[in-house]
């Protein structure tokens, strides 16, 4: 299972689609796990830690985790609906007679690609416009900036109100 995290984290269309989404199926409903979002991320980082792979765990065990990443107070009714987002898009399921969870191996890829995604590729990115960054990498952007531009004065999109 751990080989897998570390190797096997593309997640294909349907999958991110499906757990960008808010859920509801059978009368359950409940929120989207929306890249980005600060407590998406945050979850997606404490339930990569291997621990977690190999004992399971639980609403207090992993709260403390999250609550570190977050930098701030993360309650037990937050966790509760974090855990009910995340098992309700299959990404974790509760061992029978026990309230310790377990990640499935969907659970596993979406937590690493979440947080290699937002670590090896967003993050540098977002800095790449000032130095240290390479002058290639600056003039890379630069390009990549004025082709979006130009694409949007093509199709006539205008500025954002």
């Amino acid at each position: 299972m751990i080989e897998r995290a570390g190797q096997g984290c593309a997640i294909g269309t349907a999958l991110f689609e499906r757990i960008h989404q808010p859920y509801a199926k059978a009368g359950q409903r409940t929120g989207a796990l929306r890249f980005g979002d600060e407590r998406a991320m945050a979850l997606a980082g404490a339930l990569c830690l291997v621990i977690h792979a190999v004992t399971g765990f639980t609403n207090k065990s992993l709260r403390g985790q999250v609550a570190g990443l977050l930098g701030r107070d993360y309650s037990s009714s937050q966790m509760s609906y974090d855990l009910r987002r995340l098992r309700l898009h299959g990404l974790i399921a509760r061992q029978e007679g026990t309230n310790t969870y377990t990640l499935t191996s969907e659970g596993i890829r979406v937590a690493v690609f979440y947080t290699k995604l937002r670590s090896r590729l967003l993050a540098p990115l977002l800095e790449a416009d000032k130095p240290p960054a390479s002058p290639e990498l600056r003039s890379a952007l630069h390009v990549i900036d004025h082709a979006v531009t130009d694409y949007v004065v093509g199709a006539r999109l205008g500025a954002a109100a």
